[in-house]
């Protein structure tokens, strides 16, 4: 791929936040009321529910097997909701007998359909109160979390400061931004729009959460990524052109497992939405680490797997 079109889409990314932050001041004008886990609309099922239903997942009645004991939480990245981040992964999991969910987080008042755009701590408490939901509805004692982009990152905040780390038995991340993201270096072009940063921040906190260096960030790796008691994997790929550089989203720590999608199979393209998407390779390592007792080589062919 040319350097000019990799740098077209955290460029696009860039401009979007900023001109959502400059244009929809009003949307987030009530500072007292920011998305929380308590209100109605996060506990109730996704937007989705019917089309997700339809799939085999966001079933409450579905009670996880001896064989999948645990069921698996899917979490959407920014811009992303419940429904459209998973029209790929979710029934490739229902389809191998996984109960599987999906919620939306972040949401702005006024903003419909485009979530993971609030704070970021808030969202991990949105997330506690649906793992709770959850667990209660399936009877199992602990879950596992999938996510894709924030959807990676995010639930580390659930584990280290919310309790997660006793509900929670494995957190797979695809193309997490653990680190934070710098797009390719143009969140160094922020300071050159006057006023841009605290837009960000005032307005789509979930955003300004997000570039390396920021106070949730700090504060999220401060005395090292991992908790005890879960197993993290992240999966990554060189092309990403919104979380960058790509070995950032790498955790350190033990029970960490971390993979380049190239180091499985050379030829493969995935960008920063492949991955969560579309990309079957990258879902086989999913399953592989839901369930490692029975894993299998993840090769180029696990795309007709």
């Amino acid at each position: 791929m040319l350097p000019w079109k990799r740098a077209f889409g955290p460029l696009a990314a860039l401009l979007l936040a900023v001109s959502a932050a400059t244009t929809a001041p009003a949307v987030a004008a009530t500072p007292t009321a920011p998305p929380t886990a308590v209100t109605a609309p996060a506990l109730a099922p996704a937007s989705g529910t019917a089309a997700a239903a339809s799939s085999g997942w966001n079933d409450f009645s579905c009670k996880p097997s001896t064989a999948h004991p645990r069921p698996v939480v899917l979490v959407h990245g920014t811009f992303a909701n419940s429904v459209d981040n998973w029209l790929g992964l979710a029934p490739y999991l229902v389809n191998r007998g996984y109960c599987v969910f999906s919620l939306d987080y972040g949401q702005l008042p006024g903003v419909p359909f485009f979530n993971g755009l609030g704070p970021i701590d808030k969202s991990a408490e949105q997330l506690s109160a649906y793992v709770d939901r959850v667990l209660a509805a399936t009877g199992a004692p602990k879950a596992d979390i999938v996510g894709h982009s924030q959807g990676g990152m995010m639930p580390r905040y659930y584990l280290k400061f919310l309790g997660g780390a006793q509900k929670v038995n494995a957190l797979v991340g695809l193309a997490p931004d653990n680190h934070g993201t710098t797009l390719l270096g143009l969140t160094k072009l922020l300071p050159h729009f006057p006023g841009a940063e605290d837009l960000l921040s005032e307005n789509t906190p979930g955003l300004a959460d997000q570039i390396a260096g920021s106070p949730f960030l700090t504060k999220l790796n401060a005395g090292g990524d991992t908790v005890p008691g879960v197993k993290y994997t992240v999966i990554a790929t060189r092309y990403d052109q919104v979380v960058t550089p790509y070995r950032s989203q790498f955790l350190t720590g033990p029970d960490v497992r971390n993979v380049t999608l190239q180091d499985l199979c050379a030829v493969n393209l995935s960008e920063h939405l492949a991955i969560g998407l579309i990309d079957r390779i990258a879902f086989h390592e999913v399953a592989n680490a839901l369930d490692p007792g029975r894993a299998t080589p993840t090769t180029c062919a696990s795309v007709i797997g």
